[in-house]
């Protein structure tokens, strides 16, 4: 659980996290927080959209741990893009979660105005308030394109990853200009059809080893950071232990060939044009 990928900066980012999309706020999400530490996790991703950056902050405050042990993800939603609005939520994010400062701080999407809260990131980044800066759901053209005015380029992109979409151009080109790749949906969000694929199971069996266990290890083998998610206790543990085995050249050959370009979530590119969402989002998200 200590094993770590070093940022550009030279920040080390415990590389097996725990996500909190869709975990509740309330007793049940506490529990699982509660869970996952005694696990050993101590990196967690949030966002403000997923409403539960104060419930997290909470069971931090009451966990008898430092905070400084605890490396800690949130993110700005695409209705807080631009300077001024940026360094706001960041603040209103701080006061949530109780904290002074962030680890890692990410724009949840490419949407308006990413460009000027980019700077509102770097700025806050040399105030070092934010340890690590970065951006998920971008693809390689927004890279490109912040590329142009930015004095930073991001550390990390948090994107969909799985066996079934493994990214693989967009991996290379983020290997090739040292951003780090985080993977979430890593199990393809609970996939039925991948988590009983035939291949996957073939290899868990050899290894004794669960199929989530064995795409995790995978994740962990492509040097990219991983948030796997669960309420279940046995799986929050069994998630952890995949430090134990090793994949070799010929099973990571075979997950390899797995790829279908498939998601299994909407593409982000086309959600963030949708005008429809994203007055839908100004009105849902909490302020």
């Amino acid at each position: 659980m200590n094993q770590t990928v070093q940022a550009v900066n030279g920040v080390n980012i415990p590389q097996l996290g725990f996500g909190l999309y869709k975990i509740k706020n309330g007793e049940a999400f506490e529990r699982t927080v509660e869970n996952a530490i005694r696990s050993g996790y101590r990196h967690f991703d949030t966002a403000k959209i997923y409403g539960n950056e104060a419930a997290l902050g909470r069971v931090i405050l009451h966990s008898g741990i430092d905070r400084e042990e605890f490396f800690i993800t949130s993110k700005a939603w695409t209705t807080d893009l631009g300077y001024h609005a940026t360094r706001k939520a960041f603040e209103q994010t701080c006061r949530k979660l109780n904290v002074t400062y962030l680890d890692m701080y990410l724009i949840h999407f490419a949407g308006p105005h990413y460009a000027e809260a980019w700077k509102a990131m770097e700025e806050l980044y040399d105030e070092g308030r934010i340890k690590v800066i970065g951006v998920a759901n971008f693809g390689i053209r927004h890279l490109e394109q912040l590329k142009k005015n930015a004095r930073i380029m991001p550390m990390v992109n948090q994107i969909e990853t799985h066996p079934e979409f493994q990214q693989n151009e967009l991996y290379d080109y983020m290997v090739q200009n040292r951003i780090l790749h985080e993977a979430w949906g890593p199990l393809g969000q609970g996939s039925k059809v991948l988590l009983e694929h035939p291949e996957l199971t073939a290899i868990a069996r050899s290894h004794r080893k669960s199929v989530a266990q064995v795409i995790l290890r995978w994740h962990l083998e492509r040097g990219s950071i991983v948030i796997p998610k669960s309420s279940n206790p046995q799986r929050i543990q069994e998630n952890s232990e995949i430090y134990d085995f090793a994949l070799n050249r010929e099973e990571r050959d075979r997950i390899r060939r797995l790829d279908k370009g498939k998601r299994y979530s909407v593409n982000p590119a086309g959600l963030m044009v949708n005008p429809v969402y994203v007055t839908f989002m100004k009105l849902f998200i909490p302020r």
